[in-house]
């Protein structure tokens, strides 16, 4: 997206979810959300292979009495 148009979407996404955004807060959150995609696109480049890039999993231990039952 260029400017522009990041601009109108922080703009019709501030009003969809309800948040008064004065112009010049409106254009700092397009500013920080170019930056964030510049780096997102930066990162989407570099190749890791799968053995590489390992993805925590979140597996919360079960309470003993659930343990037990299961």
């Amino acid at each position: 997206m260029n400017e522009a148009q990041t601009l109108a979407y922080v703009k019709a996404s501030a009003t969809a979810l309800g948040l008064a955004l004065d112009e010049a807060r409106a254009q700092r959150v397009a500013g920080h959300l170019q930056r964030t995609a510049a780096m997102a696109q930066m990162l989407e480049q570099f190749d890791l292979a799968p053995e590489v890039e390992i993805a925590e999993v979140y597996c919360p231990k079960q309470p003993p009495a659930l343990a037990a039952s299961a």
